[in-house]
């Protein structure tokens, strides 16, 4: 982390963090979102510190995240600008995939990223414990839905199905797999998976009629419903990963910081955390707001879809015990059924911020 000198005019920031060299060049992922998006002209945030009462010292943070619940938790960081009594601000990059963020972050390009929660143990085991887990931001959020029809009502039904999918190699594929497989069902033998490389994507299958089903994450359920009215929610797959009764369960996301963040400024670790829960529960009371800005964010495009999808993203901001007793046991059954799914073993406790 860079320390930056004070600054001497709020309005300046960008101007002058830029002359400074501290933001760092754009060769990271997709697109920035929210106030400290570079070359946005803006005056200081609501709440903003006057240039004589600013820190000292201010932080950048690089935060990546992707378009869909782990990103949709955060959206009132987005919207704020300039530094605050926080003594950090930080530069938001969106990407409609893991594989857009996994390598800015090893890089060190990006500090923090919202990810599936079993890719954050498949990085920590590539990078030699080099990362740690700060929240679960996103629980279950995975559904089964079928376009005009209604042939599954049960996850035995889709034996012999053809499922259009995204996240190959990460929560989507290993929980789909393993509810087959404790449902009796073989998953590559039983059901024939098309693996695109967007969410997006499966619901264009969807409209396009190339795809009868699919499985999707919340928001893009409430989109793609929005687009075909026969398109029912077949499975909720937190409820079928519940009625196993394992003692898990079902987590999508989590936000992970690169472990010299950790180390060196523990400070800005536990300010992030706690403006993150901050923002989701801004998120949860004030759905409307929230909806406006997950739209201007290029999150979901429609503020009235967003509105909708809102309740049902399971957005959170579960940390400390909390969050080591509910990701540990999701972990524990992902690499008791597929260990290359947390890659091949389970990361020790100091994956675990605060646990």
């Amino acid at each position: 982390m860079k320390a930056l000198k004070t600054l001497a005019l709020a309005l300046a920031l960008l101007l002058a963090l830029s002359a400074c060299g501290v933001i760092r060049s754009g060769d990271g992922p997709a697109q920035a979102a929210g106030g400290s998006a570079p070359g946005e002209e803006s005056g200081p945030a609501e709440g903003s510190l006057p240039p004589e009462e600013m820190p000292d010292e201010l932080y950048l943070l690089q935060i990546g995240a992707l378009k869909g619940p782990t990103a949709m938790g955060l959206v009132q960081m987005m919207e704020r600008r300039g530094p605050t009594a926080s003594i950090y601000f930080w530069e938001f990059a969106l990407a409609g995939s893991a594989d857009e963020l996994t390598p800015a972050f090893i890089k060190g390009d990006l500090d923090i990223i919202c990810v599936p929660a079993n890719l954050a143990a498949v990085l920590y085991n590539k990078t030699e414990g080099q990362i740690v887990t700060l929240a679960v931001n996103t629980l279950g959020v995975l559904y089964i839905v079928e376009n005009g029809g209604e042939s599954v009502q049960s996850m035995a039904d889709l034996k012999g199905k053809t499922i259009a999918a995204a996240g190959k190699g990460s929560t989507p594929e290993f929980g789909l797999r393993y509810l087959l497989e404790q449902n009796g069902l073989d998953p590559d033998r039983d059901v024939a998976v098309d693996w695109k490389s967007e969410h997006a994507e499966c619901v264009a299958a969807l409209a396009a009629g190339t795809a009868d089903i699919a499985l999707l994450p919340q928001p893009f359920v409430t989109v793609a419903q929005g687009k075909l009215e026969n398109l029912r929610v077949a499975l909720d797959l937190t409820e079928e990963w519940d009625a196993l009764d394992n003692g898990s369960a079902m987590i999508t996301g989590v936000a992970v910081a690169r472990r010299e963040l950790v180390e060196e400024r523990p400070e800005l670790v536990d300010k992030f955390l706690m403006e993150y829960a901050e923002s989701v529960e801004w998120v949860h009371e004030n759905t409307a707001g929230a909806a406006e800005l997950v739209a201007q964010n290029g999150i979901i495009e429609s503020p009235a879809i967003a509105e909708k999808a809102l309740p049902r993203c399971n957005i959170v901001c579960l940390t400390g015990q909390e969050m080591y007793e509910k990701l540990s046991g999701y972990l524990q059954v992902l690499a008791e059924a597929a260990p290359e799914s947390v890659g091949g073993v389970l990361p020790r406790d100091d994956f675990y911020y605060g646990a």
